[in-house]
């Protein structure tokens, strides 16, 4: 009953994947991992029928229960995306909700020797829901969507393997790195050297001691330690920043970020074919996101265009609203997706 809860048309199942790619990851984190499987109105009458799916992703610090945390006067997304299936209007399909935090708050779904295997675990061993649910097992049927690192993910993804995904939803996803990310490297750079003597081990030791969150600078050292671990982890495990202790630019490592942003990414031609094939491709953002991801989406969209990808192919829209709270956006490229890959 609202506004505790809503009765749910669908139903979500929780299951557990055994990953043996996450298995003694470098950071330790578990290898099993939780998902959730929301299966649609009339999934269990109609036993005979297979349905397309959709995988969700989460921004950085995201684990899967929390999809269900319920804000003031807002509904959680799992609520939302039932209703998108509730009245029969959308093509129904199985959304999959997928865990892939860290102990360094994500991974940016990329395989890196400093956080572990999560772009071959998210392709490769997430989709067990094939041999479990009645899916559209192929990839013109089967889309994966996200927000913020969730989105960044959702761009990438489907570049890299073209085979599985063939459509994608990224709302404010990480692009154009030199805007959402570099502004921020003075701004650690200076941190790290007033309150952990320029040293991120200081940093992490410190915190080993104590509830993470209250010191201020906590979230946006941990945030960029993050990237850094998916963008310039090192053979070895260890870290590289692509910043210097004036937070000017260390240009070999900022390069292996480079190679990661799906703005330049979308330039080059293994990727641009992925991303030609593509059946669906919904871009958006807010015009005051607080890290300029609006100018990502938009150079995304630019990059499309330059690629090849045909405008019939793509929803692109800027909309008011900052980074946070804009759940309600992702209903819209739910149903926007399904009806292309149905």
């Amino acid at each position: 009953m609202l506004p505790w809860s809503a009765e749910l048309t669908g139903r979500i199942e929780q299951g557990v994947v055994t990953s043996e790619l996450l298995r003694d990851n470098p950071l330790g984190d578990p290898h099993e991992r939780p998902i959730h499987v929301y299966l649609p109105p009339g999934y269990d009458e109609a036993p005979d029928r297979r349905y397309p799916v959709v995988y969700t992703i989460q921004g950085y610090t995201g684990h899967v229960s929390m999809w269900f945390n319920r804000a003031p006067f807002r509904r959680p997304f799992p609520e939302l995306a039932d209703e998108v299936f509730a009245n029969g209007d959308v093509p129904p399909a199985i959304v999959v909700y997928v865990d892939a935090c860290t102990a360094v708050g994500g991974s940016q779904f990329l395989d890196s020797p400093a956080t572990g295997r999560y772009h071959s675990y998210l392709c490769d061993e997430v989709p067990w829901v094939d041999e479990r649910y009645r899916t559209l097992a192929d990839r013109d049927h089967r889309a994966i969507a996200g927000k913020s690192s969730g989105g960044y993910g959702a761009m990438v993804t489907p570049m890299l393997r073209p085979d599985l995904f063939g459509a994608l939803a990224t709302h404010a996803g990480d692009a154009l790195f030199e805007v959402c990310y570099q502004y921020d490297f003075p701004k650690i750079a200076r941190v790290l050297r007033d309150e952990y003597d320029g040293s991120y081990a200081d940093f992490h030791a410190d915190l080993a001691g104590r509830l993470h969150g209250t010191k201020p600078s906590d979230m946006d050292l941990m945030e960029m330690y993050g990237y850094a671990a998916a963008y310039s982890g090192n053979p070895d495990g260890s870290v590289s920043l692509p910043f210097d202790d004036l937070g000017a630019i260390v240009p070999d490592v900022w390069a292996r970020w480079l190679e990661w942003d799906p703005v330049l990414m979308a330039g080059k031609p293994g990727y641009a074919e992925a991303l030609r094939s593509q059946r669906a491709i919904w871009v958006d953002a807010g015009t005051r996101d607080e890290y300029y991801l609006d100018f990502g989406a938009t150079a995304f969209r630019r990059a499309l265009t330059a690629a090849g990808v045909a405008d019939d192919t793509v929803h692109f829209e800027l909309f008011d609203a900052g980074h946070g709270a804009i759940e309600y956006r992702y209903p819209l490229a739910l149903a926007w997706l399904c009806e292309r890959i149905a």
